[in-house]
């Protein structure tokens, strides 16, 4: 009988050992290489009726290591060395481990996972491919499984003709113990408790497994259950900065009208405070039945259940129209930025404000700058299934499994956003105010400190204009009015349905060289339905903008704990929020009663008046929210055939895969108020070659190498041919095309590993892969005039599309709300691009020499390096200079725009590697690793900054390390106790605009985290 995992099938024999290796007790720690393990003497003992159990680290690396050598295919494997003991608590930070691969946090969590600089792969469970929460093909986000129900972690490279199309990376699939693998009864209980140092809490952490196998007359049957609840709360502070405005020579005062500084230099455009919360709620249930009547034929059925809530409660507080008085307000020094070179062009450099103060000017502007305090409340709430049911048959030379499986996620994004703007009272700033033009706010005085990289400002008490803190934090409503609302109730629905058949025949003795024959059919039907309901309105005039007193009852002070981070003097700690904690519990009383207050005003008793209301039910059926609305149905199937060689010490397999796809876009189109339905259909066929070869050079050395192509389909929302306007006035809108072809890879890869001592292993890889049809952003901008305003009506001809949604700002002189923006379109370049890259990977321990050593003897260290580029293709991606970046960039520069640079690849950084030391003795075990990711570019930034914000290009997340560590102890065969730190020297993130060492626009301080607790065995 055999045992397939993933599409590798393996003995039950050697299967069994494995999972023998897995029952020890310890903290797991197994990256993606190991040390070699002998496989002879282990298969010996077995077949003697002994059982071989080693416990600890060590169990895990040596069988993670075996199983690598014997793969048929370029693998990477962690294996928990105690049933759901993975290395860390965060799946994205457990795949860390592994050589070539990267993540990106949120709040300090591991959130995204990049195999070879690309997130652009699959995600499985047991083999069974996982649907994820939004309109993406990643699959099921790492932050919504507890590592502590999972067994091993696997990440294929290199496929074989068997393997799943659908990345560019590889495929992680996450495992679950197989019941019928099992040596002896397992029940493990695990409690444990997470502190977060910035938001002081500490938060429960429950896990437990059991599995069984027993006798069933001739027969076996076996089961595996494991559950998990979990709680974490992460906050992360991001302040921001944007110093794009040009202040040219003698265009500048000061504040006692002597002449400004004789060079040219940027000033303060806005300021932004970011507070980012997230609690994290999840629910976790896996389980699995393996019945053998007998050594032919066996039957199995899975099931995987995740339940998730993330509540995430932000704030962000806004210095908004400081520009307008950037001629003012002198900075008291400055410092000098150096943009570098884009597109080959030296970008020169230039000063730009380091400290000062931002005073209004009544005579020159008598409504800015002015504060406003936003909330961010929300949700996403998750529920996940999987199942899988199959049988595996085998008799003489055929071995045959037919499987069925089934995956979904509904998510629903509950949501209330809400920004309040601050009416200062000092008399300084309040008459003007009310003889004024009607805008909602008034001027507040602010003083900023950049020096030592830390991005620092606030209120300006020292100022005549300042308000008090009394001012401040005055829950009556009477110093706020109501600027934007952004509701939110959306539905995502992602389903897919499969069922494959495979076959292997062996031919050994038959046909020479060739060993066995694998062919198989699947069939998949995926479908992705996304339903927006959301109501968002921008007040802009004080005629639509209700006082806070019509509405003090959601009123609570926001956060003041900023400082917590890095101990900053200077930030904004005294304001007024929409109350979190009532959104959360009560989200249609909230935005009730916010209705309520925008009918209650001049402009709201007026769009009453004219059959309307200012902000809109949230109504899934209306015009807008069925314009967003959509529903991606697509079926494949796929053939595939295989020969399996050996001879002598060379061995692999050569393949081909043949794909069959159809998709169907279902979208609403809306003309003169009327909504039609409009389905878009196509489709495509791939041949995918796929040959995998290792070759046991000597005893110690084996070669592997493999070519391969995949292909990646598009994301179901790039099909849609709805469009969705969102809430920001620099923020495009995204255009879907239903006619994108798939991307197709090309992937080559070689390495060469050195088992140069029973518990060592030295391996160099290269790899390089030639993407086709690579999905490229086009952009058609909204075009500026010389005064930096935009066309205010539709249609826009001078570019983009008309957005009705957003506050014109500053990018109009007539106020109100809807103008020109950005459109966003994916198309296929057609060209090629290239992606190229080595990977250095090294294990040593020192358990070899314990006669020589003794304690020190428990020592060992995994390290590991990745380089890579990327090049090539014709579109590349390009991002231009937007108008306040040209006239920046041809000041310092000499040079006369346009500005443009290529893109390339985001979240791609050239250099990566890892160091882990660990030791093992005594009943001990302790790890510490430090992981290093060089700068990337991103469009991840804080407060949502659009391209518009940065300059027209993406920021730069500067390079940037980590410690981790842990350290448990045994304290009896049946009892562990332990703790867990994460980001124990509290990293902070940089990141620049334009270029690596820029102009400093974000920072991100994120958590530490400790988790401790104790799991016990029975």
């Amino acid at each position: 009988m055999g045992y397939w995992n993933g599409g590798a099938r393996l003995p039950a024999k050697k299967s069994r050992i494995i999972a023998g290796l897995l029952t020890g007790s310890a903290i797991a720690l197994a990256p993606g290489t190991a040390w070699a393990q002998d496989a002879e003497v282990a298969d010996e003992s077995a077949s003697e009726g002994n059982q071989i159990i080693v416990t600890g680290i060590r169990s895990s690396l040596a069988s993670a290591l075996n199983e690598k050598r014997q793969a048929d295919s370029l693998i990477e494997v962690i294996q928990a060395e105690d049933i759901g003991k993975l290395p860390d608590q965060n799946l994205a930070e457990v795949l860390e481990n592994v050589t070539g691969v990267q993540i990106t946090r949120t709040a300090g969590v591991g959130t995204n996972v990049q195999i070879r600089g690309t997130d652009d792969n699959r995600t499985e469970i047991n083999g069974v491919g996982t649907v994820g929460s939004g309109t993406g093909r990643a699959g099921i986000s790492f932050e919504d499984v507890n590592a502590a129900i999972i067994a091993a972690v696997e990440v294929t490279k290199a496929p074989t003709a068997a393997t799943t199309e659908g990345s560019v990376g590889g495929t992680i699939n996450l495992r679950t113990i197989r019941p019928l693998d099992l040596t002896e009864r397992i029940t493990t209980v695990r409690v444990q408790g997470e502190y977060s140092e910035l938001s002081d809490t500490i938060s429960p952490r429950i896990a437990g497994s059991f599995g069984q196998r027993w006798d069933a007359g001739d027969g076996e049957f076996g089961i595996v259950l494991a559950a998990s609840y979990t709680e974490q709360e992460a906050t992360s502070f991001r302040p921001r900065v944007d110093r794009d405005t040009l202040i040219s020579v003698g265009e500048s005062v000061t504040s006692t009208g002597a002449a400004g500084p004789d060079f040219e230099y940027l000033g303060i455009q806005f300021l932004n405070q970011e507070l980012e919360n997230f609690e994290f709620e999840t629910i976790n249930i896996a389980g699995s039945i393996e019945y053998a009547p007998n050594d032919s034929l066996k039957f199995y059925f899975d099931g995987f259940y995740n339940d998730q809530t993330r509540n995430q409660d932000s704030s962000r507080i806004q210095a908004s129209g400081v520009s307008s008085l950037a001629d003012e307000n002198v900075p008291d020094t400055f410092e000098t930025v150096n943009f570098g070179s884009l597109g080959g062009v030296n970008l020169g450099s230039i000063q730009a404000a380091l400290t000062g103060a931002i005073e209004p000017n009544i005579a020159d502007d008598d409504d800015d700058p002015n504060l406003r305090f936003s909330s961010d409340t929300g949700a996403r709430l998750t529920e996940s299934t999987l199942f899988r049911v199959g049988a595996e048959y085998e008799t003489g030379r055929l071995y045959a499994r037919v499987q069925a499986s089934q995956t979904s996620s509904d998510t629903r994004t509950p949501q209330l956003d809400a920004t309040l703007n601050f009416i200062n009272p000092n008399p300084l700033a309040l008459d003007p105010f009310l003889a004024g033009n009607g805008s909602n706010d008034n001027p507040v005085p602010f003083i900023y400190d950049l020096t030592g990289g830390a991005l620092t400002f606030g209120v300006n008490f020292d100022s005549p204009f300042a308000p008090t803190v009394a001012d401040l934090t005055d829950l009556s409503g009477a110093n706020v009015v109501l600027d934007a609302v952004t509701a939110n109730n959306s539905l995502t629905e992602n389903e897919e349905t499969a069922a494959r058949i495979d076959f292997s025949l062996d031919v050994d003795d038959i046909v020479g060289f060739i060993k066995s024959v694998d062919f198989g059919y699947r069939y998949n039907q995926s479908e992705s339905e996304f339903t927006r309901i959301r109501s968002t309105f921008g007040t802009g005039n004080l005629n639509n903008s209700p006082f806070g007193t019509e509405f003090a009852s959601l009123l609570a002070l926001g956060p003041d704990n900023f400082d917590d981070a890095d101990g900053r003097a200077l930030a904004f700690r005294n304001f007024v929020v929409v109350d979190p904690d009532q959104v959360a519990s009560d989200l249609d009383g909230v935005f009730n009663t916010l209705q309520a207050a925008l009918d209650g005003t001049v402009g709201g008793q007026a769009a009453i008046a004219g059959g309307g209301r200012l902000l809109s039910d949230l109504d899934p059926n209306d015009l807008g929210n069925l314009a967003a609305s959509f529903r991606i149905e697509e079926e494949t199937h796929a053939l595939y055939g295989q020969a399996n060689f050996d001879f002598g010490s060379v061995r692999g397999n050569v393949g081909l895969r043949f794909v069959d796809t159809t998709v169907s876009s279902l979208g609403n189109q809306i003309a003169n108020g009327v909504v039609s339905q409009v389905t878009t259909s196509g489709g495509y066929t791939q041949w995918l070659p796929r040959v995998n070869v290792i070759a046991d050079l000597t005893d110690t050395l084996a070669f592997r190498a493999s070519w391969t192509e995949d292909l990646l389909r598009p994301d179901f929302n790039d099909l849609s041919t709805s469009i969705s306007f969102p809430t920001g006035p620099n923020n495009a809108v995204t255009i879907g095309n239903p006619t994108l072809a798939p991307e197709t890879v090309t992937s080559f890869d070689a390495s060469l590993s050195w088992y140069f001592a029973p518990a060592a292993v030295l391996s160099v890889g290269f790899f390089h892969k030639e993407r086709t049809n690579l999905f490229q952003t086009l952009t058609e901008a909204a075009v500026e005039d010389a005064n930096g305003f935009r066309d205010i009506t539709d249609p826009c001809e001078g570019g983009g599309i008309f957005n009705p949604i957003p506050d014109r700002n500053v990018l109009s002189d007539v106020p109100g709300n809807g103008l020109c923006v950005p459109i966003n379109t994916t198309v296929n370049d057609p060209g090629e691009t290239t992606q190229t890259g080595i990977e250095i990977a090294f294990q040593y321990d020192l358990s070899g020499f314990e006669d020589t050593l003794g304690f020190a003897s428990g020592f060992g260290i995994l390290a590991n390096y990745t380089y890579q580029e990327f090049g090539g293709g014709e579109i590349q991606d390009t991002s231009d200079a937007d108008s306040r970046g040209t006239e920046v960039f041809e000041a310092s520069s000499g040079l006369t725009g346009p500005f443009t640079a290529t893109r390339g690849l985001l979240d791609f950084s050239p250099h990566a590697y890892n160091i882990t030391l660990f030791y093992e003795k005594y009943g001990l075990s302790a790890r510490a690793r430090y992981t290093w990711r060089d700068a990337f570019r991103t469009l991840d930034t804080a407060a949502g900054a659009s391209l518009g914000s940065t300059l027209g290009f993406p920021t730069v997340t500067e390079s940037r390390g980590q410690l981790n560590a842990s350290i448990t102890y045994d304290v009896t065969d049946n009892i562990n106790i332990g703790a867990e730190g994460v980001n124990l020297t509290k990293s902070d993130i940089t990141q620049s605009c334009v270029n690596s060492g820029g102009l400093l626009c974000f920072q991100g301080i994120p958590d530490r985290r400790i988790t401790f607790g104790a799991s016990v065995s029975f």
